[in-house]
């Protein structure tokens, strides 16, 4: 059938309708790699009761943003959605939804402009994260694009130099089988400079101690840049307590430097992964506030924390995660506290005589949630800057906090995820006068 996309929505799929019949308008069907006014011919793949999923057989009118991917596994890899999009057009795609969403989950019109912060769309990625195969061969790569199945992948353009090398070494020690069974995956994490190299790899319980020793010793060797390698179990973590660390090779942390500081960030942490505007984050997200207290919940290693203590008195850092906290301990400046604790768990025993002047959150996608958002409300901070990577639950969150009296001041596309359709962004929020006064501390 022929079929319009009349949109990009958040996920990368284009939408385009069936034709209307006696029961109504037509259907939505959902399409990914496509361009909002391209006409396609395509079949149908899968009916649910309120939408379908076609896939393309043929571009009949391509949009005039549409350009030639540069990755070979596009399409066949999950990894990236818009490569097919010239990088400006990513940006006005992303704009697009971003304000779609915030008008229908969160009911808001912006009245003020979105900021855009591009990033150089190629070699961002300071943090790649890849699957392992060694039986019956060797592969490296990621999962196929809407499922399970490893695709083999021996380059990733949005990687960084380093990590592609460190790739194409790995690739060498597989078809060598010099890797050892039950390594299932491996995460590469570059400095800032691109210079260094700490490594993750995530193996079954069981393995021989000697042979993951020996793997991790051939592996250090291939590249003078790597560090050190930490080896963990894959499944052995539940709830919030973290992987089991079995073998350490070389460093178990890297120096990860931005324009402000410079940050221990050790193996299992967790960092921002666009090396490019990790320094815009951080000026976005500090912007000129300043005060006697301000709140960073969800503070990783301390990436925030540590420079808005240049511009408030005290500042109260918050995580949860063990190895971040460990971190954010050792990078804090002495007027930061850092606390480890859930955020929800810090607000419900946080004292109501606290009053920042500013709280900033950096949620997981999930987001805040109906409870936090309740208990965020009662700090009665004048200021909050929420960071978000998933705009429905964006969405819903500040719905919760526009009800309560705060309003939105500033908001940011910073795009951390070129050649996605993964978008951060960040709220700059303040609270009137009278809502202040009349808040209850909880």
């Amino acid at each position: 059938m022929q079929l319009t996309i009349e949109k990009l929505v958040y996920g990368g799929d284009g939408l385009a309708r069936l034709p209307a019949d006696e029961h109504g308008p037509g259907k939505a069907v959902f399409l990914p790699f496509l361009l909002e006014g391209e006409r396609i011919e395509a079949s149908l793949i899968e009916q649910k009761r309120g939408f379908a999923r076609g896939r393309v057989e043929t571009v009949l009118q391509a949009s005039p943003h549409r350009v030639e991917p540069r990755c070979p596994y596009f399409r066949s890899c999950g990894g990236c959605h818009y490569q097919h999009a010239r990088y400006e057009h990513q940006l006005e795609i992303k704009i697009t939804i971003l304000k779609e969403t915030l008008r229908r989950v969160a009911k808001l019109e912006l009245d003020t402009e979105i900021t855009i912060h591009p990033s150089p769309p190629w070699n961002y990625r300071n943090r790649t994260r890849l699957k392992i195969r060694t039986v019956p061969e060797f592969a490296l790569g990621y999962y196929k694009f809407n499922s399970h199945e490893l695709l083999p992948v021996e380059q990733c353009p949005i990687s960084s130099a380093l990590i592609n090398r460190a790739i194409s070494a790995l690739w060498e020690m597989g078809r060598a089988r010099l890797v050892p069974a039950g390594i299932q995956e491996i995460e590469f994490f570059a400095n800032a400079e691109d210079t260094e190299l700490l490594i993750e790899a995530y193996c079954e319980p069981g393995i021989p101690g000697s042979a993951l020793r020996e793997w991790t010793t051939g592996t250090q060797s291939t590249l003078a840049e790597i560090l050190g390698i930490v080896v963990f179990e894959a499944k052995s973590y539940s709830g919030i307590a973290e992987p089991k660390r079995v073998v350490v090779s070389g460093a178990k942390e890297l120096a990860y430097r931005t324009d402000d500081a410079s940050f221990r960030v050790s193996a299992g942490a967790f960092f921002q992964v666009n090396r490019f505007l990790i320094n815009e984050l951080v000026e976005v997200v500090r912007d000129k506030y300043s005060g006697e207290r301000a709140i960073d919940l969800y503070a990783g290693v301390g990436l925030f924390s540590t420079v808005l203590s240049r511009r408030f008195t005290q500042v109260i850092a918050v995580e949860s995660s063990q190895t971040s906290y460990v971190d954010l301990v050792h990078n804090s400046p002495a007027n930061v506290k850092a606390v480890r604790a859930t955020t929800a768990d810090f607000l419900r025993s946080a004292p109501g005589k606290l009053r920042p002047d500013l709280v900033v959150v950096d949620p997981p996608r999930s987001g805040l949630g109906e409870t936090v958002v309740q208990r965020l409300v009662g700090l009665g901070a004048h200021r909050m800057t929420y960071i978000s990577c998933d705009p429905a639950t964006a969405s819903r969150d500040l719905a919760g906090l526009l009800s309560a009296g705060y309003r939105i001041e500033q908001a940011h596309l910073v795009d951390l995820f070129p050649q996605t359709y993964h978008l951060e962004s960040v709220f700059h929020l303040a609270r009137s006068p009278l809502r202040e006064r009349n808040s209850l501390p909880f």
